[in-house]
C-alpha cells in the first residue's frame, strides 16, 4: 500500500499532467479554427480544378498527343506511395490510422508483383514505417519548421514528384492523408494523383461544345502540374485540420481522464490518512489504558 507522501506526490504529478493537456486542448481548439476555414476555403477551388482537367481530359484521353501526366507510362509496375503524416504525435490515432492504410496498399501491391516506393512527409509516418519497409524509403519531407502550411510547400512537392516521373523512377503516385470531416471524424483517404484520373463525364452536365486556343493538349501540359500542386496543397490542408481536430479531442479525453484519476487518488489519499489517524488514537487509547 503507497503511503501518504507518494498519494500526495502522484496526485500532484497528475495535475500538473492535467494542466499541460488542458493547455493543449486550448492550442489545438484556436489553431483547428484557422485550419478548418482554410480547409472549407480550398475545397472549392480543389474541386473547380479537378473539373476544369476532367473536362479538359475526357476530350484528350486515349490519344496519341495526350500529356504524358494524363496518359501515363503505359504500365503501373513501380508505385509511389506519399504518406502524409504529422510531426508530431499525442493525436489520438490520427497517424497510425493513415500508417496502417498505407501498409495495407503496400501488402495488396507487393503481393500482386508491384515494385513499391515509399516517400513520407511527415516524421511520424516515417518512424513508422522505417520499422518494417526502410528498403522502401526513398525521400523525406521535412514540414517541423512550417508555421502555417502554404501553397510553395506543396509545390515543392509536386516538383520532386514530377522530376522524379520525368526521370522515369515510378509509373504511378498516390497520396495518403486524413480527410478532415469534424473534431472526432477523419477519414483515411488514398488518392492517386499520377497520372490523372478523368472522372466521367455527367450525364446531366453541360453538353456545350467548346473550341479552345490553343490546343486541350496545350492548356492540359499547363494546367496538369498546377492540380498535381493543388490536389496535394489541399490534402496537405486536410490533413492539417484533421491533425488538431485529432489533437483536441485527444487532450481533451486525457483531461477527463485526469480529473478521474485525481479524483480515485485524493479518495485513497483520505481513506489513508484516517486510517493512520484511527491507528494513532487506539495506540492512544491503548496506551492510556494500560496506564
Amino acid at each position: 500500500m503507497p503511503s501518504l507522501k507518494d498519494l500526495k506526490n502522484r496526485i500532484t504529478s497528475v495535475k500538473n499532467t492535467r494542466k499541460i493537456t488542458k493547455a493543449m486542448q486550448m492550442v489545438a481548439a484556436a489553431k483547428l479554427r484557422r485550419a478548418q476555414e482554410a480547409v472549407e476555403a480550398a475545397r472549392p477551388y480543389a474541386e473547380r480544378m479537378d473539373a476544369v482537367v476532367s473536362g479538359l481530359a475526357s476530350s484528350v484521353a486515349g490519344s496519341d498527343s495526350a500529356p504524358r501526366l494524363l496518359a501515363g507510362t503505359g504500365d503501373d509496375k513501380v508505385q509511389l506511395l506519399v504518406v502524409m503524416t504529422g510531426e508530431r504525435g499525442l493525436a489520438g490515432g490520427f497517424n497510425s490510422s493513415i500508417v496502417k492504410l498505407a501498409r495495407n496498399k503496400i501488402m495488396e501491391l507487393r503481393a500482386q508483383g508491384k515494385t513499391v516506393k515509399i516517400l513520407t512527409v511527415g516524421k511520424k509516418g516515417r518512424e513508422q514505417l522505417r520499422r518494417d519497409y526502410a528498403d522502401l524509403l526513398i525521400g523525406h519531407v521535412d514540414l517541423s519548421e512550417v508555421r502555417r502550411i502554404g501553397y510553395d510547400n506543396a509545390r515543392s512537392i509536386a516538383q520532386e514528384l514530377l522530376s522524379r516521373f520525368d526521370a522515369g523512377e515510378f509509373d504511378v503516385a498516390t497520396i495518403f492523408f486524413n480527410r478532415f470531416q469534424s473534431v472526432i471524424s477523419q477519414i483515411p483517404t488514398a488518392q492517386q494523383i499520377i497520372p490523372t484520373m478523368v472522372e466521367s463525364a455527367d450525364e446531366d452536365a453541360d453538353s456545350t461544345i467548346y473550341d479552345y486556343e490553343p490546343s486541350e493538349e496545350a492548356i492540359l501540359a499547363d494546367l496538369l502540374p498546377r492540380s498535381v500542386a493543388t490536389q496535394i496543397f489541399a490534402a496537405l490542408l486536410e490533413n492539417n485540420a484533421s491533425f488538431n481536430g485529432a489533437q483536441m479531442s485527444a487532450m481533451d479525453n486525457a483531461t477527463r481522464n485526469a480529473g478521474d484519476m485525481i479524483d480515485k487518488l485524493t479518495i485513497e489519499f483520505n481513506r489513508s490518512r484516517q486510517a493512520v489517524i484511527t491507528n494513532e488514537l487506539i495506540e492512544i487509547i491503548s496506551g492510556a489504558e494500560a496506564l
